[in-house]
């Protein structure tokens, strides 16, 4: 059973997403402050953290910040009804791995939170090594680089964004396509935001691992 902690002030919302999500199978702790929220994400392990922007004491966007700061793999999914376009990029350019509005689909957003609960999708069934190239592995247990027997660390954005290349190993995958699957962003934010991760995680793999397709995307070199 997947932990989620949810993190929402308004009472009547909060017990509806309580109920929605017990309802599918999942064990839920709930917080209606900033604060509380992050003392909780920081206390105890969760599968997936359900986070609003609007908050009492602090905004989501601190939340989120302090909480990737001291668990650079936690999983957050903001659940938020803020309008501007630049504070849900920003949410998503700060580590959230997904952006669901308010008001919401109670079945689109337990999709939502299935899709991205799945962290096993590359693992096989023998070893947690998938390998990338010839001189490196992703390890999908710990969501690590292993290189040259060096480890690597990687942050929840960065191996999710890993995970989907290796999946589509050899194949162009366009930005649309990348935003889609793992930002969850059906829509063009207007940044350069994937161009941004596939840098970072270049500078973490060996030279020329992920090719750039011009005009449409990347493509992770078969090898």
């Amino acid at each position: 059973m997947a932990n989620i902690l949810l993190i929402e002030d308004e009472p009547r919302l909060r017990a509806l997403l309580e109920r929605l999500f017990e309802d599918a199978g999942y064990h839920i702790t709930s917080a209606s402050t900033g604060s509380q929220g992050l003392n909780a994400a920081l206390a105890t392990d969760h599968d997936l953290v359900v986070l609003d922007l609007m908050l009492p004491d602090q905004s989501g966007e601190e939340v989120l910040h302090m909480l990737l700061a001291s668990r650079p793999s936690a999983r957050v999914l903001i659940l938020s009804s803020v309008l501007e376009v630049s504070r849900r990029v920003g949410a998503l350019n700060g580590g959230a791995v997904d952006f669901v509005p308010k008001p919401f689909v109670n079945a689109e957003l337990l999709a939502r939170v299935r899709l991205r609960l799945r962290d096993d999708n590359v693992r096989t069934p023998s070893s947690p090594f998938v390998p990338i190239d010839s001189v490196g592995c992703l390890d999908v247990n710990r969501q690590e680089l292993v290189i040259n027997d060096q480890r690597i660390s990687l942050s929840q954005r960065e191996f999710t964004l890993l995970t989907h290349l290796l999946q589509h190993k050899g194949e162009t995958c366009s930005r649309e396509d990348l935003l889609a699957e793992v930002w969850g962003v059906n829509f063009d934010p207007g940044t350069n935001v994937v161009d941004v991760y596939v840098g970072r995680l270049r500078a973490k793999l060996a030279p020329d691992t992920i090719e750039t397709v011009r005009n449409v995307g990347y493509r992770l070199v078969a090898c």
